[in-house]
């Protein structure tokens, strides 16, 4: 195991630097479900070409860029938030940042312009693993585990540096991987 941080609701994913699967190379993940039975997370810096008002119509003017959560149930919208005051609903997952809501609550709240941008981040599908799948991966040494899930790092919008800067986050010891290039045949 890369780091002795084990997975759990709340926590980042950090891809391994040179992972093949496309759907993850060099991904951030928060786990917002982790148990026995299964895991489920969202990407946090995989942005896509859509915007909340090309897929929610009723959301005149939402900017919010609309992030890629992973590769299963793409023909879903998820979210995550950090603004309970105003929802008054979703399920907390640590450090006042929270899984889904009243989402009827969350469009008066936008169309409002009463919630901003980066108190709320939309995910298209999301990423799942069953029982015992994510443990096995991360004892590969696919993933990286961090119990660093500061909102200010969640709801940032730096993504090409997340993956990055989570990585030095972990310890002095995993700066260098930091730097690997995505291809390891230009090392």
């Amino acid at each position: 195991m890369l780091n002795n941080i084990k997975p759990k609701t709340g926590r980042l994913l950090i891809s391994e630097p040179f992972m093949a699967d496309p759907n993850f190379k060099r991904s951030v993940i928060l786990l917002t479900e982790h148990s026995d039975v299964g895991s489920v997370g969202y990407i946090l810096n995989q942005f896509g070409n859509l915007l909340l008002k090309d897929v929610v119509k009723d959301l005149w003017e939402a900017g919010n860029q609309i992030y890629f959560g992973g590769p299963v149930g793409v023909d879903t919208i998820h979210f995550i938030h950090r603004s309970f005051d105003k929802m008054q609903s979703g399920e907390e997952i640590g450090n006042g940042i929270y899984w889904g809501g009243n989402f009827e609550t969350l469009k008066i709240l936008i169309n409002s312009n009463a919630i901003e941008e980066d108190e709320v981040k939309f995910f298209i599908g999301y990423s799942g693993w069953d029982e015992g799948q994510l443990v096995k991966e991360i004892e590969e040494n696919a993933w990286m585990v961090s119990d660093v899930s500061h909102p200010d790092i969640i709801f940032g919008s730096d993504d090409e540096k997340l993956w990055r800067d989570v990585i030095v986050n972990l310890s002095p010891k995993y700066a260098h991987v930091s730097n690997f290039p995505t291809d390891p045949s230009l090392n």
